[in-house]
């Protein structure tokens, strides 16, 4: 295994067979080329496109080039270069993307960080976990770690490019390496396969670029697919259609709240979506009643897509709708399916979702209990994901292992009963957390954005409606609801299940506290 060692002392080793890799180059699924050799590239062949439009209008790739190479000069001037992390803390917009491409400029590791921190971890610890020698946010700040001096040495395509943050909705943040193959290869493929026709693709992606998700924008769009990139900066719902139809969009990247919110926003006079050929969900599972109003919205293609930080993806470009399921596609990740022991189960048998391929990350940061617990022989990547083959080789996810609600015993999956509340005509918006108890250890709670004529609905209608309609088991059904104008989201755009699991912890101890004075 081959391992890279910055100049603070961070190794990070690739736990993917090398021969894999080479062989991953030798078919064309990778180029063999880093980031910043793809992007000059890119320059060169079409200096006026369009690369990135923001808030602040369009910018080519001429002059992000030359906004790039001043940065990245900067950064040189500060004693960085290729043994050295990298932090970046920015919005979405030019800013942003002009810094992680030039860390890739002086040969650095980027380590984009959400701005106003992580979920759980601040910048600050973040920085220090990667042990990074500088951060960009208004300009470069040197950090105490050692740094590997300017010497820009050529840029091995299997070293690491990016460090990509975990949404820590659940516990703290993941840190993961990528290489720069597994982005212009693996994750460059993906969109590809989203592309229908030749025209290069205008991605409107409304997450954080410091996200997983996000890493579709800057090494992927721009550098690997010299693609124009449209940025709104902070989520808003009208925003994002305004730039949709007036910046020609061709696709749009959004978790599955920003785009419901983005469908039930009526027409305006004018508004034209005729370039779009695809809205790409991605974060969570998308509930039917968001499919169905982004393809009465829109009139295209809804796909969605199974897919983390750890390396996996999988999507229904080619198999058409579905709840996060879809065929893999070698080019990007096969996938399989394994029980507790790590062995591969048949067809149709539910475990473990695996993965492994031209995306595969290098291994996880400065985290052996993760590798150790994540990765299994031969670069196979553990999920945490319950998921299964059906006969035709297409993935159902079935839920996060470990989101389980155990209610006196008994395992409640959340995911099953939002699927269900979803389809409630009151319901907006809806997730499902377990809320401590002293009887039976948690009781599952419904936290529900109703629609503006369902701003009345009560736990008995709601809990009626699942087992009378829907067919839902009675110990199954929530036993609190929380009613709320819409769900709070993480700093990656999902819903962030730890601040509703503050919420509902609160009103049921409020709740308990109540009935015991009275009484």
């Amino acid at each position: 295994m081959s391992t890279w060692t910055s100049a603070a002392g961070l190794e990070l080793t690739d736990r993917v067979p090398a021969v894999l890799r080479r062989e991953w180059v030798h078919s064309g699924l990778c180029p063999g080329r880093d980031l910043h050799t793809l992007f000059r590239e890119q320059a060169r062949a079409h200096p006026r496109r369009e690369a990135v439009i923001d808030a602040d209008g369009a910018l080519d790739y001429e002059s992000l080039g030359v906004e790039v190479r001043r940065l990245a000069a900067e950064l040189v001037s500060a004693g960085i270069g290729n043994r050295d992390v990298v932090g970046i803390q920015l919005g979405n917009g030019r800013a942003a993307v002009a810094a992680e491409l030039a860390v890739y400029a002086a040969g650095a590791v980027a380590l984009p960080c959400p701005a106003g921190g992580s979920a759980v971890s601040g910048l600050p610890e973040l920085l220090c976990r990667a042990r990074a020698s500088a951060v960009i946010n208004d300009r470069v700040h040197r950090l105490p770690f050692p740094a590997g001096g300017a010497r820009r040495l050529p840029v091995d395509p299997e070293a690491p490019a990016r460090i990509l943050v975990s949404s820590g909705s659940e516990a703290e943040p993941k840190l993961v390496a990528y290489s720069h193959n597994a982005f212009a290869g693996g994750r460059a493929s993906y969109l590809r396969a989203l592309r229908r026709g030749k025209v290069p693709m205008r991605n409107l992606v409304l997450v954080p670029l410091a996200s997983s998700f996000g890493s579709c924008g800057v090494p992927v769009t721009i550098a690997a697919l010299g693609g124009t990139l449209l940025l709104t900066g902070a989520f808003d719902a009208a925003a994002a259609l305004r730039m949709l139809g007036e910046r020609r969009a061709t696709h749009v990247f959004g978790v599955p709240t920003m785009l419901g919110r983005m469908a039930a926003l009526g027409p305006v006079p004018g508004e034209d979506f005729g370039t779009l050929q695809a809205v790409v969900s991605s974060g969570a599972a998308l509930p039917e009643r968001v499919a169905r109003a982004c393809q009465d919205r829109f009139r295209t293609e809804v796909i969605t897509v199974y897919g983390s930080s750890d390396g996996v993806n999988c999507h229904t470009a080619a198999t058409g709708p579905g709840a996060w399921t879809g065929r893999p596609d070698p080019a990007v990740a096969s996938i399989r399916i394994v029980d507790e022991r790590g062995r591969a189960v048949r067809h149709g048998q539910p475990g473990e979702i695996c993965a492994r391929g031209p995306m595969t990350p290098l291994c996880y940061v400065d985290a052996p209990g993760l590798d150790a617990r994540y990765r299994l022989p031969g670069g196979w990547v553990r999920t945490g994901d319950r998921g299964l083959l059906d006969s035709r080789g297409r993935l159902h996810v079935l839920g996060r292992i470990k989101q389980i609600v155990i209610r006196g015993g008994y395992n409640i999956s959340p995911a099953e009963i939002e699927a269900q509340l979803g389809t409630h005509p009151a319901v907006a918006e809806v997730a499902c957390v377990g809320v401590p108890d002293d009887d039976l250890g948690e009781r599952l709670c419904a936290c529900v954005a109703p629609r503006p004529a369902g701003a009345g609905i009560t736990l008995a209608e709601l809990t009626w409606f699942l087992e009378h309609e829907r067919g839902v088991e009675r110990r199954k059904l929530p036993e609190a609801l929380v009613l709320l104008a819409e769900l709070p989201l993480g700093p990656t755009g999902k819903v962030c299940r730890r601040t509703l699991t503050s919420i509902a912890t609160a009103r049921r101890q409020d709740s308990l506290t109540q009935r015991t004075t009275t009484s």
